[in-house]
């Protein structure tokens, strides 16, 4: 058997056509294979943009920011994937058409929302002012924000100030909740922000925030209560050593009364 003829044998037995037969079907094959990839594009791509228009539907609807697990599971068809890239899609339209909405990832899910220059005509419709945060009211958030899960005293200890009322205006306006209780003598209060304090500040999730540095004067407090911690904690530890038994120190001693002093100071 020659050499040639064994080619042509074993390309048969692996499945592969022979040279001319390959040269003469290749040409179709190639075409029709393009066609089908063609069609399958054109079907997914009016897919997408039907979806996109239904979940334009469903999020206005909502008005409030919808996890994509509950679009999924409203839509009952399409997967997480495919939702998705409707998503995308939507979003991009609305951008390229100048539309007066804009799909925005807020507190872990999405809504449509107004442009923020047409504020001052949609406040003259609606009537009315939005309601403002004070300045009191933005540190005490940014404080339970960073710190977050936070008691009353450790948000006082980083402003200086008494916060029951700041507090008590911010858990009306469901800005901040309460989310447990410290593990501590007295067993505080422990508060965190809440989804509507997310869509407020338009963050889709904590992760979102800010840098720390960027709050100025707010961050250096923050800087000044960990020195103070630290110090705290430092000075703990001479606390116990004073409270163990000594051959050669009395109670009530000057030593005892300092330790005192600094421990509940």
């Amino acid at each position: 058997m020659s050499t040639q003829t064994a080619e042509i044998l074993t390309d048969v037995a692996e499945g592969s056509a022979p040279p001319s037969v390959a040269a003469e079907e290749g040409g179709d094959l190639i075409v029709d294979a393009t066609l089908d990839t063609a069609a399958a594009d054109a079907d997914t791509a009016a897919d997408d943009a039907r979806l996109a228009s239904l979940l334009e539907g469903l999020l206005f609807a909502a008005a409030a920011p919808v996890p994509v697990a509950r679009l999924t599971e409203a839509l009952d068809g399409p997967d997480r994937r495919q939702v998705l890239r409707a998503l995308g899609l939507l979003e991009t339209r609305l951008e390229e058409e100048g539309r007066g909405l804009r799909l925005c990832r807020v507190a872990g899910g999405y809504q449509l929302r107004t442009l923020a220059e047409h504020g001052p005509w949609i406040r003259r419709l609606l009537g009315g002012k939005p309601p403002r945060l004070s300045r009191a009211m933005l540190e005490t958030l940014a404080i339970v924000a960073y710190r977050q899960p936070c008691t009353k005293p450790e948000i006082e200890a980083i402003r200086g100030v008494d916060v029951d009322a700041v507090l008590s205006t911010l858990l009306e306006r469901r800005m901040i909740r309460i989310v447990g209780r410290k593990e501590a003598p007295g067993r505080p209060i422990l508060y965190g922000t809440t989804k509507d304090f997310l869509e407020v500040f338009s963050l889709p999730d904590l992760d979102a925030l800010p840098p720390l540095r960027e709050l100025g004067e707010l961050a250096e407090a923050f800087a000044a209560n960990a020195e103070a911690a630290q110090a705290d904690d430092g000075a703990a530890a001479p606390a116990a050593e004073a409270d163990a038994p000594h051959e050669d120190a009395s109670d009530g001693g000057p030593d005892g009364a300092e330790v005192d002093a600094d421990v509940t100071g």
